[in-house]
């Protein structure tokens, strides 16, 4: 069950399965099957020790300390700049991942470009670079009617990733985290966010093509494909396809992370945004203690979720 600090359970979910992925970021599928993932390790692709989380956290904890004043998108689109050039937010107090459009909108923001249009609009910046910061919105959006979650979704998205494919992948995943935190089963979830969204959707005008790309969550049932069907690249689409794979087909938050880890590629990227998720449906309690442990920032980390619930109960 869930602990009693819902932000908690999600913050550390992130951070921890970033850092489980981080160490064999970019390794291929085949690869890593020769010497699967079964622990938090350290040192590999970047070279740093255990516990170290990328990007990914670094993002998720701006967004969510900017929440912890008044809501302004400039206030989240500075914090983006100040953890960049700054080192604000760092798991060890450098930064050595961003990606290419994250990149770009925060040189955008730092020549003055307002928040909302600095992301990538193009159909290649959708990249998982939003997706993967976005879900300590939550608290700041969950009592607010579904229209108003759409948009102020789609504008803290857009600060860096403003295409409306990006923006589906956030809501999509933070109406899902939603139900999870209103205490529905993962299953039911699932197959009630198959009529919500795609009504939504379709009642806002948005082009077709665009929802039909989204018919492996929308209409199918995604924890019936095999390990093959699933992907797990940058792109935003198979991040969110891939987490979603893992909530669905493990039962804790241990075999979850693994399972999103040992996809290969972008496994960072896939284990913070599957350990959201996780960390939520089976609360802190239910993180191996070891990982914890090792987890840099940790008391940083449970500050910020204690201030954040505080504000956000």
């Amino acid at each position: 069950m869930p602990s009693s600090n819902y932000i908690k359970d999600l913050l550390f979910g992130i951070a921890i399965g970033d850092a489980v992925g981080v160490p064999v970021e970019f390794k291929s599928r085949e690869k890593i099957k020769k010497n699967p993932v079964t622990d938090m390790i350290g040192y590999g692709t970047y070279n740093l020790e255990p516990g170290t989380w990328s990007d990914d956290t670094s993002l998720t904890l701006c967004l969510a300390y900017s929440l912890t004043k008044e809501f302004n998108l400039q206030t989240i689109a500075n914090s983006f700049v100040k953890w960049r050039y700054h080192n604000s937010w760092t798991a060890r107090g450098h930064v050595f991942d961003v990606g290419i459009a994250t990149q770009q909108a925060i040189d955008n923001i730092k020549r003055g470009h307002k928040p909302e249009l600095a992301g990538g609009m193009d159909v290649y910046s959708n990249g998982n670079g939003s997706l993967m910061r976005i879900l300590p919105l939550l608290p700041y959006i969950k009592n607010k009617s579904l229209k108003e979650r759409y948009e102020i979704t789609k504008l803290v998205s857009s600060i860096t990733h403003a295409h409306i494919r990006s923006v589906i992948a956030c809501f999509y995943y933070l109406e899902f985290a939603k139900k999870i935190l209103e205490g529905k089963d993962k299953f039911k979830a699932y197959e009630e966010l198959k009529k919500e969204v795609s009504d939504f959707l379709h009642q806002s005008k948005i082009n077709p093509s665009e929802i039909d790309l989204y018919q492996n969550l929308l209409i199918l049932d995604i924890h019936l494909f095999e390990e093959n069907d699933i992907k797990s690249s940058g792109y935003v689409l198979h991040t969110l396809e891939a987490s979603m794979w893992c909530i669905l087909t493990t039962d804790n938050y241990r075999d979850a992370v693994l399972k999103a880890v040992n996809l290969g590629e972008d496994t960072d990227t896939t284990a913070a945004v599957t350990g959201g998720l996780a960390g939520s449906l089976y609360g802190f309690e239910s993180i191996p203690p070891t990982w914890i442990e090792q987890l840099a920032r940790a008391k940083d980390i449970e500050e910020l979720s204690r201030t954040l619930l505080h504000k956000y109960p």
